[in-house]
C-alpha cells in the first residue's frame, strides 16, 4: 500500500511563495521512480482539479494553464519525494493541495487516473 504525506502548506499574503513536499512510503527508490506523481487542489465547494504532474524521471512536467509560469513541480527519486514550488500566489490559489501517484507513463490530469492520494495540506493566500 502506497502512502503519501504532504507538508508545507500555510497562510501567506498574495504574491508570496510556498513549497509543498510529498513523501511516499514504503517505496524503494527503484519503485518510487515507476510512479508518475501529480498535484491536485480542491477549493471549498468546488471539485478537485489538476495542478501539475511530473514524469517518472522528473524531466517532463505538465501544468494546468492557471499555474503555468508560477508553479514548478519537481521530484527527488533518491528521497521518494515530489515538490511543488508555488510563486506569486493569488487568492484564487487557496485550496487544499493533494499529492497523488499512478503507475505508467501518462501525465494524466484526471483524478480517477490516480489510485493513490495523500490527505492534503491547506494553502491560503490572502489579498
Amino acid at each position: 500500500q502506497v502512502q503519501l504525506v504532504e507538508s508545507g502548506g500555510g497562510l501567506v499574503q498574495a504574491g508570496a511563495s510556498l513549497r509543498l513536499s510529498c513523501v511516499t512510503s514504503p517505496l524503494s527508490e527503484r519503485t518510487f521512480n515507476t510512479y508518475v506523481m501529480g498535484w491536485f487542489r480542491q477549493a471549498p465547494g468546488k471539485e478537485r482539479e489538476f495542478v501539475a504532474a511530473v514524469s517518472r524521471t522528473g524531466d517532463t512536467p505538465r501544468y494546468d494553464d492557471s499555474v503555468k509560469g508560477r508553479f514548478t513541480i519537481s521530484r527527488d527519486n533518491a528521497k521518494n519525494t515530489v515538490y511543488l514550488q508555488m510563486n506569486s500566489l493569488k487568492p484564487e490559489d487557496t485550496a487544499v493541495y493533494f499529492c497523488a501517484a499512478k503507475e505508467g507513463f501518462a501525465l494524466e490530469d484526471r483524478t480517477d487516473m490516480y489510485p493513490y492520494w495523500g490527505q492534503g495540506t491547506q494553502v491560503t493566500a490572502t489579498s
